[in-house]
């Protein structure tokens, strides 16, 4: 790679992003967007990244005002469990996953037997990411990234990720122009964050490049290599959907958090399928996402390393039924309850009334902590309510009765 001089580099940098900025803004914004790219300079030499890639990623800059935008207006985000998995899991996505599958098995064959992880569970992934490669966002990943760190959003995790797709630019895996991505960063077709990509990325076509991009063998080799790193188990499941019996100790159950199977068993739990359980001493947790009125799940460890691409129990329930009906899995046995999630204010709104019917909650400020989930379970065990601890509308309406 190329390595101008330094001083005919900086003239050059700087009348870039002059030009570029002269329809962006006044001249103290354009002045400190020049001098943050050329600041930027020594950190990206010192990673390895060429003085000919950093121009090039940088030809055109300007900061995007609408990413910006995205991270003042981030609403509280109050969604159930149930609305999103039956969102995002569908007979239609389910059946896209099943001819995704047909088409590349060659590649998802050759990953399982390289990593050890299922096809479907990659399937999943790719789906729930960018519906099969259907949209991999839309930003100039480096101008996002910049725009991020300039504007002063968490500036040492973003420009640590600027650096990074700087590198992946100067080791010559993408161009800048065809490195797009969310405003955020995540690129690809299973949306790396550029320091994943570093650590985790592999050339599975053996061209040469590992490109998440235009390679759907290099993002699904990718994507497993990642699930392996994180000691994903070979030829295991992610967890069961189970059917728990009447009288249920709920309060027993959550000072277990995590035991063998077969101690789960001795609480009268059961596959929901009816099918036994293939290890019992596998270890596992209870998760009832909508508590004791809808589906209950033991969750085994590979659903923590789903988590580790997206650290929610919603998206890796989601990931982990989307590849179950991918392989010919039909819906959850038990079904959804009719239910809607709190926001801030209807969450310190649930604690007042709590606090009025003589429970202690501490002070009602919308935060769900030890107290208000203890006061829960008083409630509703002197209700005659399941003592289940989960908060969602339902208990609310119940409380304002």
């Amino acid at each position: 790679m190329l390595h101008p001089s330094l001083t005919r580099s900086r003239y050059s940098i700087v009348a870039l992003c002059f030009a570029a900025l002269l329809n962006f803004g006044s001249a103290p914004a354009l002045a400190s967007s020049a001098d943050f790219v050329r600041g930027l300079w020594p950190q990206a030499e010192a990673r390895g990244v060429s003085r000919k890639a950093f121009e090039a990623s940088f030809a055109g800059y300007s900061p995007i005002p609408q990413v910006m935008e995205l991270t003042r207006k981030q609403p509280e985000f109050a969604s159930l469990a149930s609305d999103y998995v039956t969102k995002r899991v569908t007979d239609a996505q389910a059946a896209k996953g099943r001819a995704m599958r047909a088409e590349w098995n060659q590649t998802l064959s050759a990953a399982a037997q390289r990593y050890g992880v299922q096809p479907e569970v990659v399937l999943a992934i790719w789906g729930m990411e960018t519906n099969f490669g259907g949209f991999m966002g839309g930003n100039n990943t480096i101008h996002a990234l910049a725009t991020l760190t300039e504007g002063g959003y968490r500036a040492d995790f973003f420009r640590d990720e600027l650096l990074n797709a700087l590198r992946i630019v100067s080791d010559g895996h993408v161009s800048p122009r065809n490195m797009v991505g969310s405003w955020a960063g995540a690129m690809g077709h299973t949306q790396f964050m550029p320091s994943s990509f570093m650590r985790y990325a592999v050339d599975f076509n053996g061209d040469g490049r590992k490109d998440i991009w235009n390679s759907v063998p290099d993002a699904l080799g990718s994507t497993a290599n990642y699930l392996k790193s994180f000691n994903w188990r070979p030829g295991e499941t992610w967890g069961y959907e189970v059917r728990l019996p009447q009288g249920f100790n709920f309060a027993a159950a959550w000072q277990m958090e995590r035991a063998s199977v077969s101690q789960w068993q001795a609480m009268g739990i059961s596959r929901a399928s009816g099918k036994p359980f293939p290890r019992s001493s596998d270890t596992a947790r209870l998760y009832l996402p909508t508590g004791a009125s809808g589906p209950a799940f033991l969750l085994l460890p590979n659903f923590e390393v789903i988590k580790r691409y997206n650290n929610s129990d919603s998206y890796a329930l989601a990931v982990g039924h989307l590849a179950d009906r991918i392989i010919g899995g039909g819906p959850f046995v038990a079904p959804w309850p009719r239910d809607y999630a709190l926001n801030k204010s209807q969450r310190a709104e649930l604690q007042s009334l709590l606090a009025r019917a003589g429970f202690d909650i501490g002070s009602p400020d919308g935060v769900l902590g030890p107290k208000t989930r203890a006061a829960v379970l008083a409630y509703q065990a002197k209700a005659g309510l399941p003592a289940d601890g989960y908060i969602s509308g339902r208990l609310l309406d119940s409380l304002k009765r």
